[in-house]
């Protein structure tokens, strides 16, 4: 089993590599939604906040209003969720 130390070692596309992978076998749209929802405010974290407003608008209706601003890079600013989601469904 991956620790959580190991994974934090990882680079950002890995971890989203991974994840993904995970939720394709999975099935797992939920999470695919959650991440997908997560995106914009990812963005707005980084400063990118036209996008961010684009992505909103566009997809208003089915993104709540948690919006979470972290700072750095897209990536970097999904990685928390990327080793949540590993740790949780590993094998």
């Amino acid at each position: 089993m991956t620790t959580s130390d190991e994974l934090e070692a990882l680079s950002s596309k890995e971890l989203h590599d991974r994840a993904l992978s995970i939720a394709r076998h999975r099935v797992d749209v939920m999470w695919m939604w959650k991440l997908l929802r997560a995106i914009p405010a990812a963005e707005a974290s980084m400063g990118d906040v036209e996008d961010a407003s684009m992505n909103i608008a566009s997809t208003e209706h089915a993104i709540s209003e948690f919006m979470e601003a972290d700072e750095g890079d897209l990536a970097e600013a999904l990685r928390p969720m990327y080793i949540e989601y590993i740790l949780a469904h590993q094998k």
